[in-house]
């Protein structure tokens, strides 16, 4: 092996809750280095999420991220010349990340006035189990359900 694996970086958490996913989101929001305004967007949605939900904005977050977070994804594997699609189990820092860029893509796509009124509603849809985010983890799911003839490709 000529590389060395890449280091694991680890964050301090965020300053109002203390909460180390709620530190990767800003970092995932965030545009252009501006950590600031992304903190901003996050605490004014869970802001948002309090007046319409009269829950927990964190609370909220937490479930809509573990709402989206996908099991199992398709993965390619050249066999023999073909290229299958081969159902394979998501490591637990993946789930995370793929839910957390999900949420943060669906929110941007959506067309309401702020950032913080998009991700609010987008984590209030989540939460509830519905929503562009946990349609496309339901999407993800499927796709790995047609597969499940190759999983025996998966070494």
């Amino acid at each position: 092996m000529r590389k060395k694996r890449a280091e694991k970086r680890y964050l301090s958490p965020d300053p109002k809750f203390n909460d180390l996913m709620v530190a990767r989101f800003i970092n995932s929001i965030m545009y252009s280095g501006k950590k600031s305004k992304a903190i901003t967007v996050l605490y004014e949605a869970f802001d948002l999420i309090e007046e319409r939900t009269k829950k927990p904005g964190i609370e909220v977050f937490r479930k809509a991220i573990s709402n989206t977070q996908p099991i199992i994804e398709v993965r390619s594997r050249r066999v023999g010349g073909a290229t299958y699609q081969v159902p394979m189990e998501v490591r637990a820092e993946r789930r995370v990340a793929l839910a957390m860029r999900w949420i943060k893509n669906y929110t941007r796509a959506r067309n309401e006035k702020s950032m913080a009124a998009k991700l609010a509603s987008e984590l209030i849809a989540a939460s509830n189990n519905e929503g562009s985010s946990v349609k496309k983890k339901e999407d993800v799911h499927k796709m790995a359900e047609a597969n499940k003839a190759f999983a025996h490709f998966k070494w």
